[in-house]
């Protein structure tokens, strides 16, 4: 049974080594692994960590290339390697423009698509953008939808996706979450004794622009308030974060604008970490099942379980909103013991093998 996985950033990378290391241990599956390469260095830092290798790789990634171009060179790539291929069954996973134009390339070629965590939603076609879109997109293109919670099978349900193609599987950053962080990996940034770090991610289209000056702003005001407290900023190579963040921050002694860390020493980070102010929907996933509290730099999340349960919340981007929220748990104990309760709705680490075995039904049952 020839399963094709398809990769093109690095948090794509993270969580489908756990399903492509399940496959390669698994008998009767011949596993190979497409890598577009939508993040070059990034998706080639995760994928090195987990000892993948991709087996076709489209390097597809162009300094300034719209979405327009990116979606059409996708397309022409990834048609051309299903049919050289012809796998019995793809999958992709999450919401970037790689997963939505794999799903369609698959159905254009009649070949069964699995979508990897799916049913992720925050009801805004346009937040975040285009992310919304492409899950939905593919969504409605797959054959098996691997939902990590029941409220993303809810979202699924309401949508009118067949009940017998969605799987409650958990989510499979957890699986690379829990093998990674048993490692200690070095962060290359000296934190001063004494001082409480606080890790800062941001790169979402939406925070572009003011969203991206207010968190820089706050940051500022934060350090300034609270002498005890040491940023680390891992900055997206995006040049509408870099040029922002290095106007305003880096000067500033306790202030660490660093290159974005690998997987490895990114989860080392989030170990050292006092708090973590982030509009990645990864680290509201990892973050919380290492007891870290996590404030949003979002209005919206498509992951509202770890909110319900009170180890994330949001607060958007609003100067005055990260300084007060960020200051609250800096404050006040038992707000803060409250948020690091170390709780995950996210999975327990076996995700993986779950849906090894539900390929495998699948397959044997289209092939009877």
């Amino acid at each position: 049974m020839k399963v094709m996985c398809v990769i093109g950033t690095r948090p794509e990378a993270i969580k489908m080594a756990p399903v492509v290391n399940a496959f390669k241990k698994s008998p009767g599956f011949d596993v190979c692994v497409l890598a577009t390469a939508q993040h070059r260095d990034l998706l080639d830092q995760a994928l090195s960590l987990f000892d993948i290798k991709s087996d076709y790789d489209l390097n597809i990634m162009q300094p300034g290339q719209s979405l327009p171009e990116l979606t059409a060179r996708l397309m022409v790539g990834i048609d051309k390697t299903l049919s050289d291929v012809k796998p019995d069954l793809v999958i992709a996973q999450g919401d970037t423009t790689t997963v939505f134009v794999t799903a369609l390339a698959c159905f254009y070629q009649k070949i069964p698509f699995a979508h990897l965590e799916a049913g992720l939603r925050t009801h805004d076609l346009y937040s975040p953008y285009p992310e919304e879109a492409n899950r939905i997109l593919a969504g409605n293109l797959a054959c098996l939808h691997f939902a990590p919670t029941e409220v993303s099978r809810g979202n699924l349900l309401r949508e009118a996706i067949d009940d017998d193609k969605i799987f409650v599987t958990g989510n499979t950053v957890i699986d690379a979450l829990l093998s990674t962080a048993e490692k200690n990996f070095p962060i290359g940034v000296d934190v001063p004794e004494g001082m409480r770090m606080v890790l800062v991610t941001s790169h979402r289209r939406e925070n572009f622009g003011q969203p991206i000056i207010n968190t820089c702003k706050a940051i500022i005001e934060l350090v300034n308030k609270y002498e005890d407290i040491f940023i680390v900023f891992p900055v997206h190579p995006n040049p509408n974060i870099r040029k922002v963040t290095d106007e305003y921050l880096q000067n500033h002694p306790r202030i660490k604008l660093v290159a974005p860390f690998d997987y490895g020493p990114f989860v080392s980070a989030m170990k050292k970490s006092f708090i973590i102010l982030t509009d990645s929907g990864g680290v509201q996933e990892e973050a919380p099942a290492l007891g870290k509290p996590v404030l949003v730099l979002r209005r919206d999340t498509e992951r509202p379980e770890a909110v319900t349960e009170g180890v994330v919340k949001l607060i958007g981007t609003e100067m005055h909103d990260i300084v007060e929220q960020a200051s609250i748990l800096l404050d006040d104990t038992s707000a803060y013991q409250e948020m690091a309760k170390g709780a995950s709705p996210y999975g327990d680490g076996k995700s993986s093998d779950r849906i090894v075995q539900i390929v495998r039904n699948y397959l044997g049952q289209i092939s009877e």
